[in-house]
């Protein structure tokens, strides 16, 4: 899958979206609405029952010809002073801060498989398409049976979800615990294990990915999933921490929600940004992902649109997860 591109289409600072640029988020909004659960990175959480659509989608099936008054920018939260070594934190490597978390994680104990009958709480800030929701006209909100919300239940056994094999990167809360739990001791072998299980884009979504990029997209698909055994998660830092091109910040960001923690980093290989898996500094839990600006540069449009700029540090997607739980009901909070 082209992510970068999806990204630039949904941030385009031209005027009116052009139908090029829509034709994604058309396609997620419709495979949403059919009852499929599309990636989260690049969509708007408009929860009808637990189902995700993108807001680029919902402006293009709603309001084909709605003018975005406003596109907005992130930018970049200041950083912390530079330091290798944060309190007990060593952030010198990759190898040094992942294996940490890891030493620290297989201490903990293993909790029980959550049942079939719970329920996984997930509550995320995301400011930015809070806001595009909320700048919607209300005639367009009016038109979609979905609201915005950043609170989402997902079921833990959900058996038809497990039998729609139509996106590669989706598993349930279930499957996604089952594999993890299963991965083996050797960071290779992980690694291999979840390219298989996450497999690389070919023909229209996208050119293969290269194995190390593979590798930790991959790796950061399943840690949006919860929960995760402290053990596999283990694993799978000891295992990220191999990956070719990852590196650590330096020193704690400021996460969407305002709280400091590490950033996991690589970036995509051919682009000017990169990702970052958010790591909470206290437990090692994921914390939440950010798609960052590496170097000033302009991205043309064939539609004739004024082009987009696009500078050094800017935050393009800033993911904050602030609650993750095992409930017993849908709409119960812990």
């Amino acid at each position: 899958m082209d992510e970068m591109t999806r990204l630039r289409e949904l941030r385009a600072d031209a005027p009116v979206p052009d139908r090029a640029g829509l034709a994604p988020g058309r396609e997620r909004l419709t495979d949403a609405i059919a009852g499929k659960d599309r990636r989260r990175t690049f969509a708007l959480r408009l929860r009808a029952d637990w189902r995700i659509a993108s807001l680029g989608a919902v402006v293009a099936v709603t309001a084909a010809a709605l003018v975005l008054t406003q596109v907005v920018g992130a930018s970049a939260p200041a950083p912390s002073a530079p330091a290798t070594v944060v309190g007990d934190l060593d952030l010198s490597s990759p190898a040094a801060a992942l294996n940490r978390a890891a030493d620290h994680l297989e201490r903990q104990e293993v909790p029980p498989e959550p049942r079939a009958d719970q329920w996984i709480y997930i509550r995320e800030v995301d400011g930015w398409q809070e806001q595009q929701w909320e700048e919607l006209p209300e005639k367009v909100r009016k038109k979609t049976p979905m609201t915005y919300s950043p609170d989402q239940w997902v079921p833990y056994d959900d058996k038809a979800a497990e039998n729609d094999a139509s996106d590669t990167d989706y598993r349930t809360a279930r499957e996604s615990y089952r594999i993890a739990a299963a991965l083996p001791e050797d960071p290779e072998a992980l690694l291999a294990r979840l390219r298989e299980v996450f497999p690389t884009g070919s023909g229209p979504d996208g050119a293969p990915e290269a194995k190390d990029e593979h590798s930790f997209r991959a790796l950061a698909v399943l840690l949006e999933s919860y929960p995760i055994p402290p053990d596999a998660l283990a694993r799978i830092y000891r295992a990220m921490a191999t990956v070719g091109g990852v590196k650590v910040t330096d020193h704690l960001i400021r996460d969407a929600s305002g709280r400091e923690v590490i950033a996991v980093t690589r970036k995509y290989d051919g682009s000017d940004s990169r990702r970052e898996i958010l790591i909470d500094p206290v437990d090692y839990s994921y914390a939440g992902n950010r798609d960052v600006v590496t170097r000033t540069h302009t991205i043309p449009w064939d539609s004739g649109a004024p082009a987009t700029v696009q500078k050094r540090g800017e935050v393009l997607i800033d993911i904050a997860r602030t609650h993750a739980a095992v409930v017993d009901a849908k709409g119960q909070k812990p």
